[in-house]
């Protein structure tokens, strides 16, 4: 007698959130270096689930503020915006109140270094 396979489907559906929001006030020459970008005032870092999420915050940040993307990956979810510290600050709290008022968002708190 044959035994019967059972067939199991997996899938992951992320909920909406912010899991990370960050700002570094003043970085290092050596740490802008070491990422490969340019030397500003601030860098903000955010990481969204699901990653189509960054791409909304990119938007968001470049309509509100005068950062610039230095890093966006759509399928990690990852940001990266530099700019001035008031522009870094403003547009991490803009892309903070649109995801959790408006797209209903799970947030983080936002922390600085």
């Amino acid at each position: 007698m044959m035994e019967e396979k059972q067939r199991i489907i997996q899938e992951h559906v992320p909920g909406k959130q912010i899991t990370l929001a960050h700002i570094i006030a003043s970085p290092q020459i050596e740490l802008c270096e070491k990422l490969g970008i340019e030397k500003k005032e601030a860098i903000g870092i955010m990481t969204i689930t699901p990653a189509e999420g960054a791409i909304i915050a990119a938007d968001i940040a470049l309509k509100t503020s005068t950062v610039k993307i230095d890093f966006l990956d759509r399928f990690s979810g990852s940001l990266v915006i530099i700019g001035n510290i008031s522009a870094v600050d403003e547009a991490i709290h803009r892309i903070m109140n649109t995801l959790v008022r408006v797209l209903n968002f799970s947030p983080c708190p936002i922390t600085k270094s």
